[in-house]
């Protein structure tokens, strides 16, 4: 399955160095998960598979990579808060350490989540600023070029 990073960058971006998990902990099936249900919103379709095939290369690893990291852990978070296995569904416990509780989970997923935003509207502001180096980008198609309300501001992007 091609998408566009690997599942070690996608550790390697979206953990801290002392969160260590083992490689198989992010698949490729989770990383395109993610880039179909965030990145390709914001690229579309003609892009995304422009950049899957190595066309504008410093773009993905400069804009794209860390925002398909971010969302990629969101996407696997809540599978890493518990574990299943042959007794059922439990929480981890390991020594001297307690789990999180539901407050602190939902906290941490909202600020990976407005940390991946925040970078993915930055690849989308470059993409804009650069139609003629990104001719396959439609700004048009582009979900973030929506109007929202945030807080009882209106925001067009």
């Amino acid at each position: 399955m091609k998408t566009l990073i690997t599942s070690s960058q996608a550790l390697r971006l979206a953990f801290a160095a002392d969160e260590f998990l083992p490689p198989d902990t992010v698949t490729g099936a989770d990383i395109a998960a993610a880039e179909q249900r965030y990145i390709v919103p914001v690229v579309g379709q003609t892009l995304y598979e422009k950049l899957l095939a190595g066309s504008h290369a410093e773009f993905t690893a400069e804009y794209l990579a860390s925002p398909v990291a971010l969302f990629t852990r969101i996407t696997v978070q809540p599978r890493l808060d518990i574990r299943t296995d042959r007794c059922g569904t439990t929480a981890p416990k390991p020594d001297h350490a307690q789990p999180a509780d539901r407050a602190a989970c939902r906290e941490r997923l909202q600020a990976l989540r407005t940390e991946a935003r925040t970078l993915l509207r930055r690849a989308a502001h470059r993409l804009a600023a650069n139609p003629e180096e990104f001719p396959e980008y439609d700004p048009a198609n582009d979900i973030l070029n929506r109007c929202s309300i945030h807080g009882n501001f209106i925001q067009t992007r």
